[in-house]
């Protein structure tokens, strides 16, 4: 599988007046350069299926990582993590199904977010086993 990049939004500040799928992508673009930091390889970016979309797919060591990134302007109504509603961690396990199904062999797998107070990267916070959470 190749890995598709896109350049670091660190030196790009936020725009109020950013489409929300450019504001995304900028998002996804920062939580991918911090799990590299983190020692963790960036495998695949927007996994699409019929039940839902998987923001990165990472390997930290012998595991596969399935990542949701989530940015919010404010901690209002719990901030970015609340918004991962059991529904959505549905979808994340359903599309993690048709991952492995397309590679053929299951890995050790972990569902981890990584969710921002805006395009900040200092509010960058990264929670592990997030089916665990509730």
């Amino acid at each position: 599988m190749s890995i598709v990049t896109a350049s670091s939004s660190r030196s790009n500040p936020p725009h109020d007046d950013a489409a929300p799928g450019v504001t995304g992508a900028r998002a996804e673009a920062l939580a991918a350069d911090y799990l590299r930091a983190q020692g963790l390889a960036i495998v695949a970016r927007n996994f699409r299926t019929r039940f839902g979309e998987i923001d990165l797919i990472a390997r930290d060591r012998d595991a596969l990582v399935f990542v949701e990134v989530r940015m919010r302007r404010s901690r209002r109504f719990g901030g970015a993590i609340a918004s991962i509603t059991a529904a959505k961690r549905r979808r994340l396990v359903s599309a993690a199904n048709g991952y492995l199904a397309m590679i053929g062999r299951e890995p050790p797998c972990r569902f981890d977010a990584v969710v921002m107070q805006g395009l900040d990267p200092g509010t960058i916070e990264w929670q592990r086993d997030i089916l665990g959470v509730d």
